[in-house]
């Protein structure tokens, strides 16, 4: 943690009290540097942080007025995920003369001197992350996980030394304000609609998603989706070395799979890391995520043992594709962080035999629904909606002939439909397709409300 105040001789704005700016606000404090923890709406932040924040000579400051005062003192202004890169307080301070915009993460790289994996895409972040800090684990140096998964970077990069490995999944949020941002090795799993509500297009989205790798050379490595066009096509873009995975190519180098086994050529060397039949896991994209997980670990000199023992006994994350219970011979699914289509889709895929009733809707990110409909017709039963998006939502399953579709007012009623519907062989998810902003926190709230429904429900 040396050299934060010589990297900041004035004072520092942290926007937005979430989890992330929390985290970052309080590294800063406790190293002694004067930090203002902004806040557009009233909060409450821990009793402890507001301390360390006060004997530092900073504050927690809410609303326009404060920002705007405070910012005449400022060096640097360090960006939450949540907060938008055409908000007016940050174009505000980006006009300002000697003020530095930069993201969480970016902050977190500057304080940090060890290596890291960096893991980006629109699906299997959080699982490809898990597998990937699973993985490290198993080197002789200490290790961690941040990002996206709910640990702020800055505070999981504190007292790690320079030997140490951090696997970090990063958002488009996350990786827009990064400036010197390099990690050893960059993983990039997939490119498909999403967050256009705030990048507006998808060439802003993936111009985004490119910062995780756009610093990078020939000591780094770029890992990238074969299977993706989109994303294989970035290859051009990167100076690292290319390593790319695919599920459906053998490569003549890469990691890929071959006849059920996951298997690493590299260097003319070929390994099998073991075989499908092993795995806890299900679902096309999850075989994605292990593949990537094992170029990461691969890269970071995880043994090939060890990463077959860390896939072999690693069961799916909370909230994607997690099974739940089995009522009346029916299983019941959360998948809560299915929030955009093309999650959902990968999620209805993963049910081979299809009889699914599935729970859907939320937040609209007003992404295309005819892909994700077209499949609804082929794998579901019944469809069941709810949220705001509950509307455009049927209006597309109904444009796509889906046959029974539900209109419900709120998850209560969504759980007691399916399961007085349920019966095998069919199986009941929860992939919403959308984010959980109109009923919830967020998603983990939504999934575990879910999953409480389900085990209230009787034998």
């Amino acid at each position: 943690m040396t050299g934060i105040t010589d990297m900041m001789k004035k004072a520092v704005i942290v926007y937005g009290a979430g989890i992330s700016g929390r985290g970052a606000a309080g590294v800063l404090a406790q190293a002694g540097q004067q930090v203002f923890l902004y806040n557009d709406n009233p909060c409450t932040i821990e009793q402890e942080l507001q301390v360390a924040l006060q004997a530092a000579g900073g504050a927690l400051i809410i609303g326009e007025a404060a920002f705007a005062a405070t910012l005449a003192q400022v060096g640097l202004v360090v960006l939450s995920p949540g907060v938008p890169c055409d908000n007016k307080n940050v174009l505000l301070a980006e006009c300002m003369q000697d003020v530095e915009v930069i993201s969480e993460v970016e902050l977190a790289y500057r304080l940090y001197k060890g290596h890291m994996a960096a893991i980006t895409g629109t699906n299997g972040k959080t699982t490809t992350t898990t597998i990937v800090g699973e993985m490290f684990k198993r080197l002789p140096v200490p290790s961690a996980v941040g990002g996206n998964i709910g640990l702020a970077l800055s505070k999981e990069v504190q007292g790690l030394p320079d030997e140490a490995w951090l696997a970090a999944e990063l958002s488009s949020f996350q990786l827009e304000k990064v400036k010197s941002f390099c990690p050893d090795i960059a993983v990039v799993l997939n490119l498909t609609p999403d967050h256009l509500e705030r990048h507006h297009t998808m060439e802003a989205y993936g111009d985004a998603k490119k910062n995780i790798f756009r610093k990078q050379g020939a000591g780094q490595v770029t890992v990238l989706n074969y299977d993706d066009p989109e994303v294989r096509s970035w290859a051009q873009e990167s100076k690292a070395q290319i390593c790319f995975f695919s599920r459906k190519t053998v490569l003549p180098q890469g990691i890929f799979m071959q006849n059920g086994n996951f298997v690493i050529k590299w260097n003319n060397t070929t390994k099998v890391v073991c075989n499908i039949d092993e795995l806890k896991l299900f679902g096309g994209h999850n075989e994605e995520n292990v593949l990537a997980a094992i170029a990461a670990g691969f890269f970071a000199g995880v043994a090939v043992e060890d990463m077959a023992d860390v896939l072999r006994n690693f069961h799916s994350i909370e909230h994607r594709l997690e099974y739940v219970r089995t009522l009346k011979g029916v299983p019941y699914y959360n998948d809560s962080k299915a929030t955009n289509t093309d999650s959902a889709i990968k999620a209805l895929e993963a049910f081979k035999q299809g009889h699914i009733i599935l729970l859907a809707g939320g937040h609209d990110k007003l992404t295309e629904l005819e892909p994700m409909m077209a499949l609804v017709k082929e794998k579901c039963d019944a469809l069941i909606l709810l949220g705001e998006a509950k509307e455009r939502f049927y209006a597309a399953a109904q444009a796509a002939g889906v046959q029974n579709i539900i209109l419900v007012a709120n998850y209560d009623e969504a759980v007691a439909k399916a399961y007085a519907m349920a019966q095998p062989p069919q199986v009941v998810l929860l992939s919403p397709a959308c984010s959980s902003y109109d009923m919830f926190k967020n998603y983990p709230e939504r999934g575990r409300y879910f999953k409480k429904l389900v085990q209230a429900l009787p034998l």
